[in-house]
């Protein structure tokens, strides 16, 4: 049995709908069911329970940004990077592995040669860096909270879309935003990154930091011409003129926009779609939830 934990969760509510596809037996432990926060708690009842595998998709990421996480940073803070150091005690100590939903929101911009950043780069947009969003500095931290850790896999996610229209969902966002900031960047077709991070136990591939997006990478622009060629949304898209007039009228934290490299996922026989067509797909697809 699989148990997950954050299950209520965008991310968490993908990995219900992928268990129950595969007929995985599975638990989701809610927090008001047993306060899985506490190593105390939650190390007893994983020696009881003994799951063959966790999956943490628990974490703050604020709503409807990461805006929301400059107001509530002691969440943020719990959530993303003291959370991970308790579930990693309580795993380690019943025997159990596990993997841990991380994001690629802890880099920004591209290696020096135009490439994305790979697992073995150390993040350049967190807290150690000085030039972040509280929320990126977190996830840096959950990162360094769980270095050394035995058999666990850190996914990293970015920019979650699917074919359903959603408040998370970062396609609805582009069509909902008033304005948007051009920026180039590698994201995760959601179906596609749980099935792929489960796929990692599945097959038994070495434990470790994988960078879970589709492959290749896309521009702002790019995304908003296959939404209006789709037709789903046709209205006139608005563009800042540069990223300090969005940093100055409309934000009130930076952005990470970043190109990632997902090749060592690949390299292990876990492949996902070429971005384009993988958003393409999504927009052929479209549906209200």
């Amino acid at each position: 049995m699989i148990l997950l934990l954050g299950g209520s969760g965008y991310v968490g509510q993908a990995y219900q709908r992928l268990f129950a596809r595969k007929g995985i037996p599975f638990r989701n432990l809610a927090r008001r069911d047993l306060d899985y926060t506490r190593p105390e708690v939650l190390t007893p009842f994983l020696r009881e329970l003994r799951p063959e595998f966790v999956v943490n998709a628990a974490g703050y990421t604020g709503k409807p940004n990461v805006d929301a996480c400059e107001l509530h940073r002691t969440d943020c803070l719990d959530g993303n990077a003291v959370l991970p150091g308790r579930i990693a005690q309580a795993c380690t100590a019943a025997g159990v592995p596990w993997g841990h939903v991380s994001s690629g929101c802890i880099f920004t911009g591209a290696r020096p040669d135009g490439s994305g950043f790979r697992e073995t780069d150390a993040p350049n947009f967190c807290f150690r860096t000085n030039n972040c969003s509280f929320y990126s500095g977190t996830k840096a931290l959950g990162e360094e909270v769980l270095a050394g850790t035995p058999n666990v896999y850190l996914w990293r996610l970015r920019i979650p879309f699917t074919e359903v229209d959603s408040p998370r969902n970062y396609l609805t966002k582009l069509m909902r935003y008033d304005t948007l900031l051009e920026a180039a960047n590698s994201i995760s077709q959601l179906d596609e990154f749980v099935a792929s991070t489960f796929a990692c136990w599945e097959k038994r591939v070495p434990f470790g930091t994988y960078n879970v997006t589709n492959p290749g990478h896309v521009t702002t622009h790019e995304v908003v011409e296959l939404i209006k060629n789709s037709g789903v949304c046709t209205k006139h898209f608005k563009f800042f003129a540069s990223e300090d007039e969005f940093m100055h009228t409309a934000a009130k934290t930076p952005r990470s926009n970043c190109v990632m490299d997902s090749s060592k996922l690949a390299a292990v026989g876990i492949r996902l779609t070429e971005v384009h067509e993988a958003v393409a797909k999504a927009l052929r697809e479209w549906r209200k939830e």
